[in-house]
């Protein structure tokens, strides 16, 4: 009869005769959280490896029945400073960094009596954890950044040859299974495994830090950063066919209470809907709603109820809202929701929901409703990024509307009424955010059609009008806001016809006297902001 036979890893005869694997001979474990690190230890221990450690983490170990020798007894100092140094030492980075293969560095280990260290554990002080506390000061948040740790880990990673480096608890489990399974011996493979992920956490450690005094320095915003650690893959890009990534931090701006994965094509609707919805934001008394398709508004109305303004929103193109993103600066009640869920949309965004609000919305499995965590005034950033020619290109938010009294400057003999004024603004935020060339027509508070994306102004205005026409809408009493000027009096002459009346402009063509002399022989009124308004 057979006799049982003890399993023995072919990696205990590899260690001895391939260079490539290597048997962990001192372990460096010096960390943070604890949990997941007893079994480590205990196989560590298992396999008759030395264990150097510091502080709170040799207490934990020597509870574990496990000896571990103090990091200061094998530096001959103390931990100084209230802890801030504790393995900046030779004799620690010495045992990490020196190289096997080098007869000198072997020659200046023993000199020295540097020990041989195969395997740091090691993870960092929480700085993002501290720095997002309510109430926390900087001395707490400065404190929690890594000095040592960041160093040892960059130091293993250097030295993947010789030593493995375990970055952060969420590499327990791979390590866990190499001592399991390996007898304590680890592969030039998975040591650059594993040095691969130090880095990835050593850069996002950084960023993190980095962005922390951006904002608290003034530094431009446009130097924000973003790590690996910050990616989510999406399904696909614009199309299928294209791979996709996002970086950033989507749980800062709002949360999704209901529906499917968010999309890239989601996600550029989402921000253009958000910066247009901001507009809307000084006027709490008014309920705006906003349809956003392919980065171009298709339906905005402002008025006292979120119902009313979700009803006239959809009026002005209710064949392009199929599949759109709505965004509202209101609670949506009941009533909006039994309105809302009528027809086909892909996201909605809101500051918050009724009980049967969200009941009623739900109903539809894929629809994604988001709880929107900033106010309406903040928008998507000052900056705006945009890669193209092999770089990418960085530039200030466009933040000026160019529609307050202050910024509008009558050029025609005819004044403009206070509901005028005010169908004004309205038409030139929504220009304002319309692809170019653009043309929006608006009337009592709401979006009538616009022209966008054309390449001459007037076939902008055009579209405009043949796009009013086909839902009904009488142009008499409109008004027309263009985001760049008129360089002929064409535009003026073609709005006239129609019963436009009213314009709101930028100016600044060297023909502009051609179109404030037509308006002033027609009876029109208008206006110049200064401001160009052109979105490529």
């Amino acid at each position: 009869m057979q006799k049982n036979r003890t399993f023995v890893s072919p990696y205990k005869y590899m260690c001895k005769f391939d260079t490539a694997v290597k048997k962990i001979k001192g372990a460096l474990i010096s960390v943070f959280y604890k949990d997941g690190l007893a079994e480590i230890v205990q196989e560590l221990d298992k396999n008759g490896v030395k264990i150097y450690s510091t502080g709170g983490t040799q207490t934990f170990i020597e509870g574990l029945g496990v000896k571990a020798c103090a990091v200061e007894d094998l530096t001959g100092y103390p931990s100084v400073f209230g802890g801030r140094v504790k393995t900046l030492h030779p004799k620690v980075f010495g045992g990490i960094l020196y190289r096997r293969d080098h007869p000198e560095d072997l020659q200046q280990a023993g000199q020295y009596e540097i020990p041989e260290i195969d395997l740091v554990i090691v993870d960092l002080y929480p700085f993002e954890q501290t720095v997002a506390t309510p109430g926390a000061t900087e001395q707490q948040i400065v404190e929690k950044i890594d000095i040592g740790g960041i160093s040892l880990i960059r130091a293993a990673a250097k030295n993947f040859k010789d030593v493995a480096i375990v970055p952060s608890v969420s590499q327990y489990p791979y390590i866990l299974d190499l001592l399991r399974t390996q007898g304590g011996c680890t592969t030039l493979e998975q040591r650059r495994h594993l040095a691969a992920e130090a880095f990835r956490v050593s850069s996002h450690y950084d960023t993190a830090i980095f962005n922390y005094f951006n904002r608290t320095e003034g530094i431009p915003a446009f130097k924000q950063s973003f790590s690996e650690q910050q990616a989510t893959h999406l399904r696909y890009g614009e199309n299928p066919h294209q791979g996709a990534t996002f970086y950033g931090d989507l749980s800062t701006q709002f949360e999704q209470l209901h529906g499917k994965e968010i999309s890239y094509n989601n996600m550029l609707d989402m921000d253009a809907a958000i910066n247009l919805i901001g507009e809307f934001a000084d006027d709490a008394s008014q309920a705006a709603f906003v349809i956003m398709k392919h980065n171009n508004a298709c339906g905005v109305a402002v008025r006292p109820t979120s119902v009313e303004a979700w009803t006239d929103a959809l009026a002005g193109d209710p064949v392009s809202a199929f599949g759109g993103v709505l965004i509202t600066n209101r609670t949506v009640d009941r009533a909006t929701a039994e309105k809302i869920n009528e027809i086909f949309f892909e996201v909605i965004l809101a500051p918050g929901y009724d009980d049967e609000a969200l009941e009623i919305l739900r109903t539809k499995k894929n629809r994604i409703i988001l709880k929107s965590k900033l106010s309406a005034a903040c928008g998507c950033g000052t900056m705006q990024f945009r890669s193209l020619l092999g770089g990418v290109a960085v530039q200030e938010r466009d933040a000026q509307v160019g529609g307050k009294d202050s910024e509008m400057r009558q050029v025609t003999a005819k004044g403009i009424t206070e509901a005028e004024r005010k169908d004004l603004i309205f038409a030139n935020k929504i220009v304002k955010h319309s692809k170019s060339n653009a043309i929006v027509l608006a009337k009592n508070g709401m979006l009538l059609a616009s022209g966008i994306g054309q390449t001459s102004r007037v076939d902008a205005l055009r579209q405009a009008i043949a796009k009013a026409k086909s839902f009904g809408f009488d142009l008499r009493g409109a008004v027309l806001a263009s985001d760049a000027f008129f360089p002929f009096a064409d535009c003026a002459e073609i709005a006239h016809r129609e019963g436009i009346d009213t314009i709101i402009q930028p100016g600044g063509s060297v023909r502009d006297s051609d179109t404030i002399d037509y308006c002033n022989a027609n009876g029109m009124a208008m206006v110049f902001t200064g401001l160009r308004h052109f979105k490529h």
